[in-house]
């Protein structure tokens, strides 16, 4: 039986990962962890009393570098779904999971219809020379861009140097009117509003044609056969692993 602990348990996704974990008979939930309602108030008081295999985080982009530096360094095995993470944050835990020969596991998006988009979107990019990505979440989501969104730009980043072959010199009259720049020039545009949960459409263009690539999601549930196939994998694979495509 592998034992689980969940840290942010009391949060949306963390009570379906709970549920997703009792519900997997090759699981134990050993610990829940949040700083509101039932459970252990931090990582290190669920270690003092019980024993962890893996610990899923799905917590805020304030606490997860700190979570999981704290995990990595004292051999606890890791899947991170929150986002939130700077690149030079998650090279950093890439060389702590090396060093210490522990499992961590990152994905920006553990939807299988969302892996495939960002695969589909970078299978697009050697095609068209200009791209710009939409992502839509609720209005409680507090890091924007999405991980969704600048892995998709990664992807499509490794087919071109720049998506904005042709463009004019632009003049924004309102700042940010045109999005953030990310990887090869790509815009990314992030809408929070109330009825959205998680969706992206990444848009590509050329004379004469446009290319739309879209996923939502609207129930949780979505992401968690994702989750506990990276909670198998990393229990058995002591290694860095960064996108859900990578197991698939």
């Amino acid at each position: 039986m592998i034992k689980v602990a969940v840290c942010g348990a009391n949060g949306k996704m963390g009570k379906e990962v709970c549920q997703a974990v009792e519900n997997d008979s090759s699981m134990t939930l050993a610990a829940k962890i949040d700083i509101q309602g039932d459970g252990y108030r931090t990582i290190e008081e669920a270690q003092r009393y019980c024993e962890i295999d893996v610990l899923v985080d799905f917590t805020q982009p304030q606490s997860i570098y700190e979570n999981a530096k704290y995990c990595l360094r004292n051999g606890v095995n890791m899947v991170i779904g929150t986002t939130g993470l700077k690149d030079e944050e998650i090279a950093f835990l890439k060389k702590i999971a090396t060093d210490m020969k522990v499992g961590c596991f990152i994905a920006p998006n553990f939807s299988t219809g969302a892996v495939l988009m960002m695969k589909f979107a970078q299978m697009a990019a050697k095609y068209f020379d200009n791209a710009e990505i939409i992502e839509y979440h609720h209005n409680q989501k507090k890091d924007a861009p999405s991980g969704t969104s600048i892995k998709t730009a990664q992807l499509m980043a490794e087919a071109k140097e720049t998506f904005k072959s042709g463009n004019c010199e632009e003049t924004e009259t309102i700042q940010g009117a045109r999005g953030g720049t990310s990887y090869s020039g790509i815009q990314i545009h992030s809408v929070r509003m109330p009825g959205f949960m998680a969706s992206q459409e990444v848009l590509f263009g050329s004379q004469g044609q446009t290319l739309s690539i879209r996923h939502d999601s609207t129930d949780r549930k979505c992401y968690m056969d994702g989750v506990l196939l990276a909670i198998k994998y990393v229990r058995e694979h002591k290694e860095f692993v960064y996108g859900l495509d990578n197991i698939l």
